[in-house]
Formats: C-alpha cells, sequence, structure tokens
C-alpha cells in the first residue's frame, strides 16, 4: 500500500443552509450533541494552533472543558508554548475533527484569560493527580529525565497529601472568542459542504458557502 491509494470516500450527510442554524453557536452545539451522543473517541479534543509575535505557528491537542455564547474554554500553564505565544500575539484557531461524523468545525478569534475565581473552580474539580501534576510539571521546559519529573511528582503528593491544593499561579483558563466559525461536511468527490460564519461589527453574524 502506498500513501496515494489511501482514499476514503465520505458520504454519511450533508450541511445545507436550509437546515443550517443562523447562528454559529447553536449550529456547533447541534453538532456538539450529535458528536457526543456518537462513539466518537475523545469528541472534546481540539486542535489549538497558535503564533508567536514573529508569525511563527505552532499546534498541539486540547481539550474543550467550557462553551457558550462568550466563547471556548480550555486549560493550560501560562508559561507553556502556547501561553507565551499568546502574551505575543492573542489571536488563535481551534479545529475539532470527528472522523466517525466525517465533520471538521473551525472556531478562530481572540485569546485572553478567564477570571481567576472560574479557574479555580474548575481547579478543585479536577481528579487530586491532576491538580499535583499541574504543580509538578514546568510545561514546556526542558526535563534532565523522567526521573526527574516523576521524583517532583511524588514530592509534591508528599506535601499536599489528600488536599487541598491550591491553584498554581501559572495556570488557568483560555477563552478563544470567535470571530469566525467554518463548519465542514465530508461530501462524495471531494465536493465538500462548507459554511463559514464571519461576526459583523454589530455582532451578528453573516454566513457564505465556501467552495470545497
Amino acid at each position: 500500500m502506498t500513501l496515494n491509494s489511501i482514499r476514503r470516500e465520505y458520504s454519511s450527510t450533508v450541511l445545507l443552509e436550509a437546515t443550517a442554524d443562523v447562528n454559529p453557536f447553536r449550529q456547533f452545539a447541534k453538532w456538539f450533541d450529535e458528536v457526543l451522543g456518537g462513539t466518537e473517541h475523545d469528541p472534546t479534543a481540539m486542535t489549538f494552533a497558535s503564533a508567536d509575535g514573529q508569525g511563527r505557528a505552532s499546534a498541539r491537542v486540547v481539550l474543550l472543558k467550557e462553551y457558550n455564547e462568550h466563547g471556548f474554554v480550555f486549560y493550560t500553564n501560562y508559561e507553556s508554548q502556547k501561553g507565551r505565544e499568546i502574551d505575543e500575539n492573542p489571536w488563535g484557531t481551534l479545529l475539532f475533527y470527528w472522523g466517525t461524523f466525517e465533520r471538521q468545525a473551525r472556531i478562530s478569534g481572540r485569546v485572553e484569560r478567564i477570571t481567576r475565581e472560574e479557574s479555580e473552580l474548575y481547579f478543585q474539580s479536577r481528579p487530586l493527580e491532576s491538580q499535583i501534576a499541574a504543580w509538578a510539571s514546568a510545561q514546556s521546559r526542558v526535563l534532565a529525565s523522567r526521573e526527574a519529573l516523576d521524583q517532583r511528582y511524588e514530592e509534591l503528593r508528599q506535601q499536599y497529601g489528600d488536599g487541598p491544593v491550591p491553584v498554581p499561579p501559572y495556570w488557568g483558563g483560555l477563552r478563544v472568542v470567535p470571530e469566525s466559525f467554518e463548519f465542514w461536511q465530508g461530501r462524495p468527490s471531494r465536493l465538500h459542504d462548507r459554511l463559514r460564519y464571519t461576526r459583523r461589527a454589530n455582532g451578528s453574524w453573516i454566513r457564505e458557502r465556501l467552495a470545497p
């Protein structure tokens, strides 16, 4: 088998203006509810793309923890690579790929930190082991060894015992505030459906069909 011979035909459903919601948040919720009710592995997984002040891009998979008409929230170490890039260039893009549904959803906009109170509330809902890991990992920094990380984690586990564990000052949520959405539905012969929603200055949305 060669790479050129790997091919998949998309034929599960369609994405038409007649049935798509005029509000992109409601359209996302419609799709997301269907995904949550299906067999998709890691339905909350999304690729987050950012760029530094010189325009050098990077991407990684993060997990959606909250969404509403204010934006889409995930959590991270603010001193990580993505955190430093957002400090330099506060724009980003999220990409969901739901393969079993032959769908993608792309969301782009400004990125902002959520409130400390929101971050603390979520942090305390995490398993104790995850709370300790947030202290143990200097995310994106060079490690001397895996053993060094495990040793640091064990030291903190002994320190905090059964909790409570305070929220690290460098840890919290990031919210992508959408300026645009794109919904992609796979179709036969690569003639896919693509609907883009762009926010107007008055807060309303314009919807357009894009060529595949």
